[in-house]
């Protein structure tokens, strides 16, 4: 998420034209189809899609009420932010991103800010528990699918009032039917903001699986590393997080590190993944082409996108191949505006990311 709608958003909730992505030179194939060099999902390929869910509301107002020393606006900032989660409707969300996913199938989908998130306020007529892997997972099933939980990370568990709790993870999903899973772990980084406010404590880690797709072995890792807060940047800390990850793959020949990596391009974080030999399939794939990934209004009703940051990566490593870093496609989700689901109060976006699906060759035995 940007700097004003990071993770603890989870926490403190509870207390132009349109655009597309046109095939460049290096990517083949059709830029609506997950396709590959080879035209269609080839049997040497390998197809990941990464996407933040959205904790599903903007809290700055909340943020602001909170640091005030007036206790009167907390209860209204409060109300705003839960109006917002309502509007913004995760189970219609989770319904379409199922589908997207239906007609991409990728083989791992790297997923970030799948929350828990309990209201229970009785002074406040409140009584809200929602779940999302459930729910997605549901949704996947309606769609006919076989999608299974390889690997989570709990990271933020966060209570700052009584009835009030958001907890964050990290997930992995595989395609049942596709996948070989030889083994699957989710840990926490060894460096970590920590506590910050009585009841929140900002820890972020990842979720890692040992794979065979198509005959391959190769290791999947999907990520979301600390982002700033406010005007303190964790821009150095990013870095340790994302080097933590690379030094743990040091050895393994073929490996994937996705997620919402909260920095752009030439930052400390890409250039710690960059100079352990990871290669950003964007930059590889779409060379000169901008790529924004975030993010949309923050009840998600735009209806034109107005990304201005591209922080949603897939990096690879392991898949050099004809004087080439790595070779397939690489384009978003969820930017086209007629696609918007409808959620109970009009049409929203499917997160306030767009998801990042990348076709990618595997490499010669």
């Amino acid at each position: 998420m940007p700097t004003t709608r990071f993770l603890l958003a989870g926490a403190l909730l509870l207390g132009g034209p349109a655009c597309s992505d046109t095939a460049s030179p290096n990517a083949a194939g059709s830029p609506d189809a997950a396709a590959s060099l080879s035209g269609g999902v080839g049997t040497k390929d390998v197809v990941l899609l990464t996407q933040n869910l959205y904790v599903g509301a903007d809290v700055d107002a909340v943020l602001l009420a909170l640091g005030t020393p007036d206790p009167d606006d907390d209860v209204a900032a409060l109300l705003g932010a839960i109006e917002t989660l309502q509007r913004t409707d995760f189970p219609a969300r989770a319904a379409a991103l199922a589908r997207k996913i239906r007609n991409t199938r990728p083989h791992a989908v790297g997923l970030q800010e799948v929350s828990i998130i309990e209201i229970v306020l009785p002074p406040l007529g409140l009584d809200l528990r929602i779940e999302f892997l459930p729910i997605l997972l549901q949704a996947l099933t309606d769609e006919g699918l076989n999608y299974q939980v390889a690997a989570q990370v709990q990271n933020i568990d966060a209570s700052p009032t009584a009835g009030v709790r958001q907890v964050d993870f990290d997930v992995l999903l595989v395609d049942a039917e596709r996948v070989t899973v030889h083994a699957a772990s989710g840990q926490n980084f060894s460096d970590n903001v920590g506590p910050l406010a009585p009841g929140v404590s900002l820890i972020r880690g990842w979720v890692q699986a040992d794979v065979t797709i198509a005959r391959r072995r190769l290791t999947l890792v999907s990520a979301h590393p600390e982002p700033n807060l406010g005007d303190v940047s964790f821009a150095d800390l990013r870095a340790l997080q994302m080097a933590e990850i690379a030094d743990s793959l040091e050895g393994v020949s073929s490996a994937v590190i996705m997620g919402d990596l909260n920095d752009i391009p030439g930052s400390p974080m890409y250039q710690a993944l960059r100079q352990a030999g990871f290669t950003d399939t964007w930059a590889a794939l779409r060379p000169g082409q901008i790529g924004f990934t975030c993010c949309h209004a923050p009840d998600l009703s735009n209806t034109q996108i107005q990304f201005d940051e591209r922080i949603d990566y897939i990096f690879a490593k392991g898949f050099a191949r004809g004087g080439h870093e790595v070779l397939g496609q690489v384009r978003r989700l969820g930017i086209d505006p007629a696609n918007r689901p409808v959620g109970q109060a009009g049409e929203i976006w499917i997160s306030d990311h767009a998801g990042l699906l990348a076709t990618l060759r595997l490499p010669p035995r």
